[in-house]
This record gives C-alpha cells, structure tokens and sequence, in this order.
C-alpha cells in the first residue's frame, strides 16, 4: 500500500502545516504551478516526490519536471498534468490521448477548485486537488491524500486550510 499526498497550486509557497502532512505519506505527487524551487526542494528533503510544471513556471522548474507524468503506483495507471480539464471538458492538448488510452488515474491542477469525479466513459477517476498556496482567488487551500493498494484507490481525504 502506497500512501499519496496530491497537491498542485503552490505558487512558491510552502510552510510546516504542510510538511507535516508531506511526513505522514509515502509519496508527494504536485500537479504543477510550483511557482519556486524552494517548495519542491522542502518535499524531497522528505519524501519522494513526482511533479509536472505548470503555466507559471520559470524554465528552471520546467527543465527537472515534465508536462506530463504518466506512471505505475503498484498497479494504478496514473497521469498528472497541470492544464487537463476533468470528464466532459478535457483540455484540447490531453483530449486525444486520453481518449485514445486512458489512466485509470487522471490528475490536473491549474483551475484552484478541488473536484473528484469519476468519468463513466473512460472508466478513469479524475482528481484536482485544488489550490494550497496563498495566491488565488480560492478561499479555502486544499489537498488530497489517499491510498493505492495494488489496483484500489482508497481512504481519500480532503485537507483543508483558511487562506
């Protein structure tokens, strides 16, 4: 069993109410809009960490992460990208692709709103975990957390914090 901390949206921030949920997971998974490398070097400082950038993202950030991120967690096929869109709204630059082989794990960042749903057709379950920096027009700052044992999604959780 894999426990993952998925977040995206950080814009350079990052502070101790979220590293101490990065310290009771066995992987970070960050959906890109990293906004500084300060925050990717505090997760691996503490656990391993996968990431894709995002729009906002100078060329440093872009040159150590991918736009896309397309992997195994045990037995789930996952893929993080930062603009995706989520089921019925995929953004033109996954639509294809998606369609033509889906994950069984779809994950994007980049619109601050946290949402979880499944998409029925490509039997795939999209995640945003909305936004955990400061910056933004979001009033509450999310992440998710959940579990991969073999081929089961499990044990989601939404961690919220006031802005």
């Amino acid at each position: 069993m894999t426990k993952i901390l998925l977040l995206s949206d950080t814009h350079g921030y990052i502070d101790n109410d979220i590293l101490k949920y990065v310290k009771q997971v066995d992987e970070v998974w960050h959906a890109g809009d990293i906004g500084h490398a300060s925050v990717t070097d505090a997760i691996k400082a503490l656990k391993p960490l996968k990431a894709v950038f995002g729009n906002i993202d100078d060329a440093s950030i872009r040159q150590e992460f991918p736009e896309h991120h397309r992997f195994l967690c045990e037995a789930v096929d996952v893929w993080i990208t930062h603009i995706g869109g989520y089921p019925g709204a995929y953004n033109v630059s996954v639509r294809d692709a998606i369609r033509k082989n889906p994950p069984q794990l779809f994950i994007s960042g980049h619109s601050h709103i946290l949402k979880v749903m499944p998409d029925k057709k490509l039997n795939l379950i999209h995640m945003n975990p909305g936004a955990i920096g400061k910056y933004g027009f979001h009033k509450t700052r999310t992440m998710l957390r959940f579990t991969i044992d073999h081929k089961k999604i499990d044990n989601l959780e939404v961690i919220e914090f006031n802005k």
